[in-house]
């Protein structure tokens, strides 16, 4: 084992300027360990996105950075970046510029400032509830952004409902992002994350679906952090 692996890897705070929202946008990054020592390597990148009230800590909390640590150390995963940024808002994707500020603006930021390799192949966008819906939304509509997509507990914006299954027209098969969606028993969204899962298996889209005992809470995120890691990660 390289010694540097042995050492946990770090997670910063990060903010830039931006064009697409009124505020700083925000947001912690987590650099794998041994970021510093091979600093000639460039690294796939993984964007996590916070459920509604709670903020870009919410996915250090749930683990993902020490679960991350424990992975690469062992061998199960390639070292990776994860990039958490903050929304503050409770709006729709068409009234205001969250979208806009994350492809446009945070993406172009990252792998310019980070050692990123920046290909949609080796970049994926995952999400907690809102976050979730932030995930299906950015990954239906980029896939020539992001080569993966996860949606864990999702709440579906009301503004991109009836879109999903022409988005999901649109996309060139050589686009086609790999898709994971999961959802509690008990979960009040569960019918929103079964009608999107009914799309795709209608339109014949290959995706890995889940669906676990548990409720709409950080529990059940928690307790499933290492496989939606692992998910990730294998498509690198």
């Amino acid at each position: 084992m390289t010694d540097c692996l042995a050492i946990p890897g770090q997670v910063e705070a990060d903010s830039l300027p931006s064009q697409s929202l009124a505020e700083t946008l925000e947001f912690l990054i987590y650099l794998p360990p041994c970021y510093e020592e091979h600093d000639s390597q460039h690294y796939p990148v993984l964007y996590l996105i916070h459920g509604q009230t709670y903020t870009n800590d919410q996915w250090v909390r749930l683990g993902a950075p020490a679960t991350a640590d424990r992975l690469i150390a062992a061998g199960d995963a390639p070292p990776f970046i994860i990039v958490m940024p903050y929304d503050p808002s409770w709006k729709q994707p068409t009234e205001y510029g969250f979208a806009e500020a994350l492809t446009e603006e945070l993406i172009p930021y990252v792998d310019a400032h980070y050692r990123t390799i920046a290909s949609r192949q080796q970049r994926a966008v995952g999400g907690l509830s809102r976050g979730a819906g932030w995930a299906i939304h950015l990954g239906l509509t980029r896939p020539d952004l992001f080569g993966a997509f996860g949606a864990h507990s999702p709440v579906v914006f009301w503004t991109d409902g009836l879109h999903l299954a022409e988005w999901l027209k649109a996309i060139p098969p050589a686009l086609l992002p790999r898709i994971y969606l999961d959802i509690g028993e008990d979960d009040h969204e569960l019918q929103t994350a079964l009608d999107l899962e009914g799309i795709l298996n209608q339109q014949n889209i290959p995706h890995e679906w889940h669906l676990y005992p548990g409720f709409h809470e950080e529990a059940y995120w928690q307790a499933h952090v290492e496989e939606y890691l692992r998910w990730y990660t294998d498509g690198w």
